[in-house]
């Protein structure tokens, strides 16, 4: 009785950990989107995508109100700045790293020494973007959906790949993605047929992945881990297959 409670504690400890984590960084990308557009959602769609996906992790109404506001200018708040650090994890394994940051030389520092940590090397801008493609993403809620139907009513919105998902909770998604500049299109699409939106942003998608062991594999994933745990670091694109 007593180990399971202690994993329970344990299990709900680490929970609200990553619910924690995953608000900060919701809270940069509703600052940033604030600072870009200003605080009306309905007239600054960066804020709208920014609150979605706020919504998406969780994050209680009032804090997100309370970010907005503070962003706002009412109230103290640092200046959040989109920068991205790429390299090689074990393996020869290529990363992205998207970060938001209101301290460069801070951000640089704890990303370079989680790549030597982990038997990695950080690289110079463009050492392994070019092995990626930048897509716009949205993730859908797949109930009531019908994934044929979808297909052919988007597809003249930009649509250029509809796949299956699963998010954050395990629960299952439909992911649509398009090319960065059709993203305005078929966010208009889905918002002409009323389709909600759960989350969507823009991702570097591996042109080609790569397939390890499992031992290798854990020593990548002990890379992204340690890269994730930093608040700055929004998120990791890799081409681990």
């Amino acid at each position: 009785m007593g180990r399971t409670f202690e994993n329970r504690k344990l299990a709900m400890l680490k929970r609200g950990d990553r619910d924690a984590k995953a608000f900060t960084r919701a809270g940069r990308q509703i600052s940033m989107a604030v600072k870009a557009g200003g605080p009306d959602a309905d007239n600054n769609p960066g804020l709208r995508r920014a609150i979605q996906n706020a919504r998406a992790v969780n994050m209680p109404k009032d804090r997100i109100q309370g970010a907005i506001e503070k962003a706002a200018g009412l109230g103290d708040v640092d200046e959040y700045k989109t920068v991205f650090y790429e390299g090689y994890g074990p393996h020869g394994i290529a990363m992205m790293v998207e970060t938001a940051t209101d301290n460069p030389t801070r951000t640089v520092a704890n990303v370079r020494f989680a790549f030597k940590k982990e038997d990695g090397n950080l690289g110079s801008t463009g050492s392994v973007a070019f092995m990626f493609d930048q897509f716009g993403v949205f993730r859908l809620d797949p109930e009531g959906l019908d994934r044929d139907e979808l297909e052919l009513l988007l597809i003249d919105h930009g649509l250029e790949q509809l796949d299956d998902g699963i998010n954050d909770d395990g629960d299952p998604v439909l992911v649509l993605r398009c090319a960065r500049e059709d993203f305005g299109n078929l966010q208009a699409g889905l918002d002409a047929n009323k389709i909600a939106v759960a989350s969507s942003g823009f991702e570097w998608v591996p042109k080609t992945t790569t397939e390890l062991s499992d031992d290798e594999t854990d020593a990548v994933l002990k890379l992204i881990d340690r890269l994730e745990q930093d608040d700055d670091v929004q998120v990791v694109f890799h081409n681990l297959g």
